[in-house]
């Protein structure tokens, strides 16, 4: 059995049934020319002939495990408890599907059994069939979950053999050797684990220590502090139940015009849309915050090519622009703090940003369980992620996948959370939301007219 990390820990110890700690993908297909209509349930009775899944997916946790809580092997593990199949009395439109999908999204899921579900939603509109994954964020990251899903389908369509996301390859040599509780690498252990500590301790100081210069105004704009999102607003605010779910839609070749034009990456761009649609959703309820918004941003602790599983990540928080900032200037503004970003976690060790992350997360969790979030501001004003996709098409037997849209978790005290993924061309918005901030779609459009104006502002000559 293997031990928890302190992040994975952190996953369990935020959640709660207002506020499940999964995180899922929504894949729509294109059934196969000429298929029939019994194609899809077909296809979901032979996705249950994989039935002996491997780890992670056939594991619980442990909590009571002598040395602290771990991962566990089940023994009488049933795939009738992992994998549905639906088959709606209409045809669902996009939207409805959508709804559908923000439903199945709101439950706790049981820790008794392993935390996964794999829902086949037959009948979409366009001759299309969906496909809606969630785990347990504790399980895996963005990365890892993009990484199994995508070596799960086929890269061109004549390719017939069906794989599920379940049965990942096995681990590594290396991997298995870490994960080992063998008496031989006791030491060899304790050893790394002191290294490590000691790392970690340096790496929070250091953060500690920048945001405490920043606080005493000894630095300025050099890092976000948090918990300055102060203000009425519909986006912060004690999380509840409900959940609804909307896209927004950029065109991959348009970006890059953009990045060449203005040196800027895919990030300042995206933050810079999300930015301008936010001020104008929040214009739409008569809010106008006399301040920058801030967000919370996950970012990949892997080194480059490193293909490690489960959770590798840390949460920075990044300023946006000022109120009054046409697209342009934005763009700019936005450019300058996320390079103050690098430079805040440049020679910090990841495993000391991940350990800070897990710990801003059950402080964020305990001030909202003494209901502190209604004396203090949230941390941020919502939390926006990044997750690089596969820039060709796949397939799962012959069917095309069309969109890949993900479908996150709702950190305390936000009731939004917004999710980049790169697919095949195009970059997906995925926003989840409680269903008190309403009118999700209207954010989503923003998102789209933001990225048009920016477009004009860099392209367009300026009238004198």
């Amino acid at each position: 059995m293997s031990r928890l990390s302190l992040l994975d820990l952190a996953f369990f110890l935020t959640e709660s049934e207002q506020s499940p700690k999964h995180v899922a993908g929504l894949l729509i297909f294109k059934k196969p020319p000429g298929s029939a209509s019994t194609w899809v349930h077909k296809l979901a009775e032979e996705f249950g002939g994989f039935d002996s899944p491997r780890a992670p997916f056939n594991q619980v946790v442990e909590f009571r495990a002598l040395g602290g809580p771990r991962w566990r092997t089940v023994e009488n593990f049933s795939i009738n408890e992992h994998l549905f199949y639906h088959n709606p009395e209409k045809i669902l439109s996009e939207r409805e599907l959508f709804a559908y999908c923000a439903e199945l999204h709101e439950p706790l899921m049981d820790r008794d059994k392993p935390m996964w579900e794999f829902h086949i939603i037959d009948r979409v509109a366009g001759g299309r069939f969906a496909v809606y994954s969630k785990m347990h964020h504790a399980y895996a990251d963005g990365v890892t979950m993009s990484r199994w899903t995508m070596n799960a389908l086929s890269e061109t369509a004549t390719a017939k053999k069906l794989k599920a996301i379940w049965m990942p390859e096995p681990r590594t040599e290396r991997e298995i050797e870490e994960a080992s509780d063998s008496q031989e690498q006791l030491f060899d252990r304790v050893i790394r684990s002191s290294r490590q500590w000691r790392q970690i301790v340096r790496g929070i100081g250091k953060l500690v220590a920048q945001l405490a210069l920043e606080q005493f105004g000894l630095t300025k704009n050099a890092v976000a502090i948090p918990f300055k999102a102060t203000g009425e607003s519909p986006l912060t605010g004690e999380v509840s139940a409900g959940r609804q779910f909307a896209t927004a839609h950029v065109s991959m070749d348009h970006i890059k015009k953009l990045r060449a034009s203005t040196r800027c990456t895919l990030n300042h761009i995206a933050l810079t849309c999300i930015d301008g649609a936010l001020r104008r959703y929040l214009k739409d309820h008569d809010i106008e915050l006399e301040r920058p918004l801030s967000i919370q941003m996950p970012i990949n602790l892997r080194d480059e090519n490193q293909a490690i599983s489960g959770n590798m990540i840390g949460i920075v928080l990044v300023e946006l622009a000022p109120e009054d900032s046409d697209p342009y200037t934005r763009l700019r503004e936005i450019g300058f703090t996320l390079r103050s970003v690098r430079n805040q976690i440049d020679g910090v060790p990841s495993i000391a940003v991940a350990q800070y992350t897990a710990v801003l997360a059950v402080l964020i969790e305990l001030m909202q369980l003494f209901k502190l979030h209604k004396r203090l501001p949230a941390i941020a004003d919502t939390l926006v992620s990044n997750v690089p996709g596969p820039t060709r098409p796949r397939y799962m037997k012959g069917a095309k996948l069309e969109q890949m849209l993900p479908i996150s978790t709702l950190p305390p005290g936000n009731q939004l959370n917004i999710t980049l993924y790169s697919y095949a061309g195009t970059l997906h918005f995925g926003l989840v939301a409680t269903r008190e901030m309403g009118k999700l779609e209207d954010l989503a459009s923003y998102i789209e007219v933001a990225f048009e104006e920016l477009e004009e502002a860099v392209f367009e000559p300026q009238t004198p």
